[in-house]
Order: structure tokens, then sequence, then C-alpha cells
């Protein structure tokens, strides 16, 4: 008897140890993992120092076509929270991002929550347009969404820290607004014509009133490339509006702009923006704040001289 009594508190034991070490290797959900940098920057903003923030997405790198490694895709599998563009941005890392949300993680794609728009022409007709990110108004959206998923999602913050960082990064992106919508007045309302390297910026077009005349890559993906014939097509829309600049995007080639504003057959210059990622630390659009305003002056300074 005595026997069987110290067996069966061994076994006891042994199962406790179990549970014990089963418990021991879940995940601690107090990590945000963001896909893109823009977004990144965005959210560790919201998050302040309250949980441990990791973006996937390089400086400089393409949102349509980054990879990521297998450590940074086991990380998503582990995270509290991942805050990912959506409707198709991220084409490289979507399985990912499914995979990680097929494993219970908690996934909040941020554009498709900030009442998107769609592409009005070309390729893209009728798809929805991820790049809300140029429409401050929605930024400003986002950032209370993101606030209250993180507080819903990631375990150990305070909530009313997250809500406060909100508030006060909030408030900077009001004045951004502010900004650009004093500095995009200089422009005349006939100048406001905007010729791209793919389709981008049809959210700040909507939201500070221009018109975009057409995009070089007649797309909203850079995975695309154009015909012959395209080139030529957006060429005459291009003469005919007297566009006087076109906008290339830093992280991508020029060449294919400044064919065409040499088949256009004007004095049209070629100016960059930082459309798509943010740069590194120093190079003009180390932060989104940073981004806008610098795409403010090059759009306003491409534009708005006679």
């Amino acid at each position: 008897m005595k026997g069987y009594r110290s067996f069966a508190a061994l076994l006891v034991l042994s199962l406790l140890v179990g549970v014990t070490a089963c418990a021991g290797v879940q995940p601690e959900r107090t990590r945000v993992v963001v896909t893109t940098n823009i977004l990144g920057d965005v959210t560790s903003n919201v998050v302040g120092d309250q949980a441990e923030v990791t973006v996937l997405m390089e400086a400089g790198a393409d949102p349509h076509s980054f990879g990521i490694s297998a450590q940074q895709a086991a990380l998503l599998e582990r995270a509290g929270l991942v805050v990912h563009n959506g409707m198709g941005l991220e084409e490289g890392v979507l399985r990912h991002v499914e995979a990680a949300r097929e494993a219970g993680v908690a996934v909040f794609a941020a554009g498709e929550a900030v009442h998107p728009i769609v592409y009005a022409t070309d390729e893209s007709a009728g798809r929805p347009d991820p790049h809300f990110w140029t429409d401050p108004r929605r930024v400003r959206e986002a950032v209370d969404l993101i606030a209250e998923q993180v507080i819903a999602h990631v375990r150990g913050v305070d909530p009313a820290v997250v809500r406060a960082n909100a508030e006060r990064y909030g408030a900077e992106i009001e004045q951004l607004d502010a900004l650009m919508t004093a500095r995009f007045a200089e422009i005349p309302p006939q100048r406001r014509k905007l010729v791209t390297n793919h389709h981008v910026f049809g959210y700040l077009a909507q939201r500070y009133d221009f018109e975009v005349i057409g995009a070089v890559v007649p797309s909203g993906t850079t995975l695309a490339s154009p015909s012959a014939s395209d080139l030529a097509s957006l060429a005459g829309t291009v003469r005919d509006a007297g566009v006087p600049t076109i906008f290339a995007d830093s992280s991508q080639p020029d060449r294919l702009a400044r064919v065409l504003a040499e088949q256009a057959g004007l004095h049209v210059q070629v100016r960059s923006l930082f459309s798509e990622s943010l740069s590194r630390p120093g190079e003009g659009a180390g932060t989104y704040l940073e981004l806008m305003r610098s795409n403010t002056d090059a759009i306003t300074g491409g534009l708005a001289r006679s």
C-alpha cells in the first residue's frame, strides 16, 4: 500500500511538472509585430515603453516585395498583436500574417479600418487602395484604433499610458495636417495635378484636392510594368495638362519617370518622394511625420512654380 501511494504521488508530481513546462513554452503575447516601417513608426509612438515593438520591413525597402526570415516569421506567431497594412500591400509577407492569425494571434489591418478608397483608373481600377497613410486624417484615426488593439491584446500594458501616448501623437498628426493644408494652398488649383511612379497618392489627392493625372507604372503595385503604349499615352496626357513635375519614389529607380519626361517633349522635371517607406535616420524621412513634411515640400516646390 505504501508503495502504491508513493507511486501515485510521483505520478501526480510528474503531471504537475509537465503542465508547468507546457505553460512555460506558451507565447507571452507581450510583443507587437508590425509589417511596414511607416506603420511601425506610428505604432511605436502609440506603444511607447509599454511593450516591445518589432518592425519587419527595413528602411528603404519596397512594401510590395520585401520578405522576412524564418526567425521573423516565428516572431509573428508569438506576438500579442500583429499590425499590418492590409488590402494586399505586403504581398511578400501576407502568408506569414495569415499563419499568425491561424495560430491565434490578434491581427489588425490598419488600412482596412479607416474607410479605404478604391483605385479609379488603369490596371487596379475597382480594387482597394492600400496607401492610406498619405492622408494624415486617416492616420489620426488609425492611431486610436491601434491603441485599443494594443490594450486589448498585449499583456502587461497600462491602458492609461497607451491612450495618453495616442492622444499626444495624434495631436502631432493634426498639426501635420494643418501644415500640409497651408503649404498646398500655395499651389494654384490648375497646377494641382500629380504624375507619379505608380498609384500611391489617391488618398492625398482626395484630402487636399489634387487630380491624379496618371502613373508611369499604371498600377497600385511596383511589381507591375508599363508598356511602350502606356508611356506614350501618359506622355500625351502630361503634355496636354502642362504638368511641370513628375514624382518618382525615392526607393525605386526613376529611369522610367525620366523616359516619360523626355517623351513628353517638355521641360518636365523629376523629383523624388518618400512614398512607401521610411528612410534611414538623417536621410529625409526617418519618421512618418518627417516623411510627410518632406513630401509636402517636394510637391509644393515642384508644382507651385510658375
